[in-house]
Formats: structure tokens, C-alpha cells, sequence
């Protein structure tokens, strides 16, 4: 016999904004909710499953006895089940019972809702409150010092579970060791943000996080939700931003998840052409639904109030934009205009982003988008989809293949750099080096580097003095601040091993200093995202592989002149254009000593000649070492 008691936690305002498709707080009121009801403390229970006949929570508190505890359905075609039981509390484990009114169809689902899960491989979900005293008032209240789009903003790409293992790798980390050992090392790396893949939790080790069953819980592999608080509040404690992968593109159709959850296609799109994904073999969330959205959104708005978060990166947004995206021709249907464009998820996205902007100060989305989709990263007032920032996978894309060409073809690919400033400033863009371009046999960053060993970690200090050195903002994945040498292994800790030979240690200190001169030097940041932030010297000499460029701040004191040479050739006397007289300070050096290069530098001071070059009134002649980059300053 049933001991659920009649109870509800819904206004009727609650069930209006829920069926419009704008209630944002939707995780206070589905779910299980530790409350007391008439002096009795128990829990109470609520989950949305229109089709379904019956529902009844089963766990370890009834012996996953169907029936045992059935929750009643609201008045008001909701679609809502909910009720409370008693004397049932924290850490008790729980699925959902359901009979479809479809078929008679009988599903047993975790809470969609649920603040913690068991550890894979169990799939139930366990009752949790997420009571937590915070300690980093400080960082939340003056956060956009840090977050804004005029600051710098170099971001350390991590996946929790092969960071670092246990010394006999064989174990995890927890989110504990992760708020000594993790902090310790970004703090000192220098790096303003760390995104982490997906911490959610999600069944199978391999989707590295990309295949999310609980989207309100970080993932039990690591310890609890309040350990994991206590990871991001360590990270601001140290002037540390947060970023959280999310994941609103495609989920897993695990018997426990999401997918057919009623015994109807709740969460997913009912029509297979916009509801199943090919690539990953996944469903997809009907964006059209207005109870959907609610979930969506109110499940981003969630990591942003209750973890404190800074900002969301979305994944594949480009696999939700298009409704031809990896269909062959008849495998997808055009939209009302006979476009290709999925306009439901535009109007979601728009609606996503204007929600977290509107709601919380000083944080960022991200948008993992790689086509040419328009104003991605504008506001939604000006017809744009509302992001923060865009990763530039063509600047990744152009800049790697380049990389990994031999050094005496590179004079006739020169235009495969220079293309990136031609559209750099038509989004905010972040450039990055991310994991997915070091997996299914793509090798490390340092792995495609040509040449012997020396020539592969002076192209690799090139590259990221060239990255940090481009406009726009950065991200690089774990490992690749000391040149790991093997591709990614998520089964596996990182080679900390390497940091013991010079070449890697000295890629280290390479990234510690160019974080750095990331955040001391305004001309790279203030204007990280405008035309006015930068100005070519000279981008035509495709014969010397060279090319040289200003970056500028607000303050014309602060421009910063940079030089890349991208061959082994030493150049003497090189010859570039100054905007005006004074001396030339070098204050970064790829080919310094302490990095591992060969240590050809310049005097202390170059002497500025009123000769004309490149255009301007005023020049210098520098000594460029092999595969480098040099940035000075002007002084009088």
C-alpha cells in the first residue's frame, strides 16, 4: 500500500512558466527535495512523464518495490507526478517506476533532476541537499575584473580523470587531491581559467563526459557535490575562473537516461531526422518543446547559482544549428523557409544566452561552433545568437596544418597564417588547442611538430608564442603546457615523468611566461576582439617566412611589436617598419636559453633609425633566431 502523502512544491505561476518554456529555476521544484511536512521529515518528490499511467519511486527504503510508494499526477495536464514520503532522507538511492499509458511500456529511470548519482556502473540516483558554505564572496563580487571580455583570458582545458591519477595509476583523483594538486599547478602555470570537460555524470568512460545521464550532478567518480564545491571555490580562492563543459546537443539512450523516459519521446525530437545523431550515435533534445527548454536552460542557470561557475562552454553547437549537419541528402527535412538552419534551435540559443547574461554578472558562454554560422558570438539584440566568445577552429585548423609542414615549404604556405586576420574580429573569438586535436591518432601538438628534436620544440615554442601573441583569447588542453609527447589517453595520468628533461620543463616555464606577459601586457587583451587592436608591419615576406605585427591597448604606450620567424634560418640585420623613434626593449624571447633555444637575442636595446621601411618613417634591424618569436616594446 502506498505511504506517499499528497503535496506539492508548484504555484500555478510555477506550471504556466514551466509550460512556456521560461521557468529557470526549474531544478527547486522537479526532483527530490528534502523537506518537512506536518513535523515529519521525509522527501518530496516530483517528475514530469505526461504519458505515463503510473509512477511510483522505488529504492533502497522499499526494496525497489513497484507500487510500494506511487506518486499522483497533477490536475492541471502538466504532466507532473509528484508526492511526499516520510521518514526517507539524505542518501537514500531511488529510480523512478513507470507505465506507460502508451503500450503499457515500463521504464525505470534515474531523476533527471537528481543532485547526485551512484557511482558508475550503477545508474540510481540518491537524495542529496547541496547546503555548502562558500568562501569566495571576494572572487563572485568583483569577478568581472576577471571574466570580461576586455581581460585576459587563458584557459586550461582539463578531464578529471586522466589529469593525474593514484601513484599506482590505477585510481582516481578526488575533487579533494584535485583542490591541492590541480590549484597548486595552475596557479602556478598562470592561467586566469580552467574548463573542465564534462563533470556531470555519465555512464561510460570512454564519451570522456559527452554522454550526460545527470545533468544536475557532478559526477560521483571524484566524491561528493560539496567536494566538488569546494574544488571551484579553492580555484577562486586563488583568482581562478571556472568553466564548465555543458552539453545541450545529443544524449546517451541508456536505459536509465533521458531517452523515451514516459514511454513517449519526452526529451528527444519524435521525428528521427532531428531527434537521433548519426556521429554519436545519441538523441537529441526537441528544442521546439517548451518543457525541454525549461530543463535546458534551467539546468545552465543551475552550475551558475549552485557551483558558483563563471562561465559555460557548449559543445557541438554546430551539430544543433544545422538540420543537414552529417545527413546525406533525405535524411533531414528543410526548415518552413526550405532552409537548412534548425530554427528552433536558434529561437533556444538566443533565448539560453539572454538567460544566463540577464541573470548573472560578469560570466561567459562559449560556443564550440565550427562553421561560418553569422554573429555567433553578438548580441541577441542585434540578430546575433547572444555567446560570449566562439572557439576559432579555423585559425586551429589553418595554424596546425601549417605547423606540420616542413620548414622549406613554409615560404609557399604563408597565407595558411595571415588567412585568420582577414576574419578575426567578425566574432569574439577564443583560439583553441584543445583536446580534441590530440586523440584518434592526430598525435600531441608536440607530436606533429617536423623535424629533429630540437627543430619539433622550437617550432612547439613558436606556436604558442604565435598563439598567445594572435588576437583573441586561449585555450589549451592539459598536457600540452610541458609538450607531452604521446597522444591523450583518458585511461591514463598525463607523462608528469617528461618534466624531468629539459626540453619539457622548459616548455613549461615557455607557457608560465607567456601567460605572464598575457596578463600584464594591456595590448594583448583590451582589445583582443577589435580591428583597432591590431595592425600588420609586414605579412609579404613569403621568402623568409617571416612576418612581423603590432598589437595595441588603449594606451599607445603600450603596443607591443611582434616578430615570427618561422624557419631555422638565423636572420641577420632583419629589417621591419616602426610606427615611430625611440629603442626597441625585447621582452619576450621563444628561442631564450632558458626554454631550451639557442638563445639568439638582440641587444638590450635596439636603436630605432629614422629609415623608412614597410611603409613607415622609422625602422630597426633585429637578429631573428631560428623558429622564433620576439615582442618588444618601444621606449624613448
Amino acid at each position: 500500500m502506498s505511504t506517499v502523502q499528497t503535496h506539492s512544491l508548484f504555484t500555478d505561476f510555477d506550471i504556466n512558466l514551466f509550460k512556456a518554456g521560461k521557468h529557470y529555476r526549474l531544478y527547486e521544484k522537479l526532483g527530490a527535495h528534502i523537506i518537512e511536512k506536518d513535523g515529519v521529515k521525509g522527501v518530496y518528490f516530483a517528475v514530469w512523464a505526461p504519458s505515463a499511467a503510473t509512477v511510483s519511486v522505488v529504492g533502497d527504503f522499499n526494496y525497489w518495490t513497484g507500487g510500494a510508494h506511487l506518486l499522483q499526477v497533477r490536475w492541471d495536464s502538466s504532466g507532473i507526478w509528484e508526492g511526499f514520503i516520510p521518514n526517507v532522507g539524505h542518501g537514500a538511492i531511488y529510480k523512478y517506476k513507470i507505465t506507460s499509458a502508451i503500450g503499457g511500456v515500463v521504464t525505470e529511470k534515474a531523476d533527471p533532476f537528481s543532485f547526485y548519482c551512484e557511482k558508475p556502473p550503477h545508474t540510481a540516483s540518491v537524495i542529496w541537499d547541496l547546503e555548502y558554505q562558500w568562501d569566495d564572496q571576494k572572487w563572485l563580487k568583483n569577478r568581472k575584473d576577471f571574466n570580461n571580455l576586455d581581460k585576459p583570458y587563458s584557459v586550461y582545458e582539463v578531464h578529471l580523470g586522466s589529469w593525474k591519477r593514484s601513484h599506482d595509476g590505477t585510481n582516481f583523483l578526488t575533487y579533494l587531491d584535485f583542490a591541492v594538486d590541480l590549484v597548486t599547478h595552475v596557479k602556478e602555470m598562470g592561467f586566469t581559467h580552467v574548463e573542465f570537460m564534462p563533470v556531470m555524470e555519465y555512464p561510460y568512460d570512454p564519451s570522456w563526459g559527452y554522454q550526460l545521464t545527470g545533468y544536475f550532478a557532478p559526477t560521483s567518480r571524484f566524491g561528493t557535490p560539496q567536494e566538488f564545491m569546494h574544488l571551484i571555490e579553492r580555484l577562486h580562492q586563488n583568482d581562478i575562473g571556472v568553466i564548465l563543459d555543458w552539453v545541450p546537443s545529443h544524449f546517451p539512450d541508456d536505459a536509465h537516461g533521458l531517452g523515451f523516459f514516459d514511454g513517449s519521446n519526452l526529451y528527444e525530437h519524435p521525428d528521427r531526422r532531428k531527434g537521433y545523431h548519426p556521429d554519436w550515435k545519441s538523441l537529441v533534445f526537441n528544442y521546439g518543446r517548451s518543457e525541454v527548454r525549461s530543463f535546458l536552460i534551467s539546468n545552465a542557470l543551475f552550475w551558475l547559482h549552485h557551483y558558483h561557475v563563471d562561465g559555460l562552454r557548449v559543445d557541438a553547437v554546430a551539430s544543433m544549428l544545422y538540420l543537414d549537419y552529417s545527413r546525406n541528402d533525405g535524411e533531414w527535412e528543410p526548415n518552413i523557409f526550405g532552409g537548412n538552419q534548425n530554427l528552433d534551435t536558434i529561437s533556444f540559443l538566443k533565448d539560453f544566452n539572454e538567460a544566463v547574461y540577464s541573470n548573472y554578472e560578469g560570466v561567459q558562454t562559449i560556443a564550440e561552433e565550427s562553421t561560418s554560422f553569422p554573429m555567433v558570438s553578438r548580441p541577441t539584440d542585434m540578430g546575433g545568437l547572444g555567446f560570449g566568445m566562439k572557439w576559432m577552429m579555423g585559425w586551429m585548423h589553418d595554424t596546425l596544418t601549417y605547423f606540420k609542414k616542413d620548414t622549406v615549404y613554409r615560404k609557399y604556405h604563408q597565407n595558411e597564417l595571415t588567412f585568420s586576420m582577414t576574419y578575426a574580429f567578425t566574432e569574439n573569438f577564443m583560439l583553441p588547442l584543445s583536446h580534441d586535436e590530440v586523440v584518434h591518432g592526430k598525435k600531441s601538438i608536440f607530436g606533429r611538430m617536423p623535424g629533429d628534436e630540437w627543430q619539433k620544440f622550437a617550432n612547439l615554442r613558436l606556436l604558442y608564442g604565435y598563439m598567445f601573441t594572435h588576437p583573441g583569447t586561449k585555450l589549451l588542453f592539459m598536457g600540452c603546457e610541458f609538450g607531452q609527447s604521446a597522444e591523450w589517453n583518458f585511461e591514463q595520468s598525463l607523462d608528469w615523468h617528461l618534466l624531468q628533461y629539459p626540453y619539457h620543463s622548459g616548455i613549461k616555464k615557455l607557457i608560465t611566461d607567456l601567460n605572464t606577459i598575457y596578463k600584464s601586457e594591456p595590448a594583448l587583451y583590451e582589445k583582443q576582439f577589435s580591428a583597432d587592436g591590431f595592425e600588420w608591419i609586414n605579412y609579404s615576406d613569403h621568402q623568409n617566412a617571416v612576418f612581423s605585427f603590432i598589437r595595441k591597448g588603449n594606451m599607445e604606450k603600450d603596443n607591443l611589436i611582434v616578430v615570427c620567424n618561422f624557419t631555422q634560418v638565423v636572420r641577420e640585420e632583419y629589417r621591419i617598419g616602426i610606427p615611430k623613434k625611440g629603442s626597441l626593449i625585447e621582452i619576450f624571447n621563444s628561442d631564450a636559453k632558458i626554454y631550451g633555444g639557442s638563445d639568439v637575442k638582440d641587444s638590450k636595446k635596439v636603436k630605432i633609425d629614422a629609415i623608412s621601411y614597410d611603409g613607415r618613417a622609422h625602422s630597426a634591424a633585429l637578429v631573428l633566431g631560428p623558429l622564433s618569436v620576439k615582442v618588444f616594446k618601444i621606449t624613448q
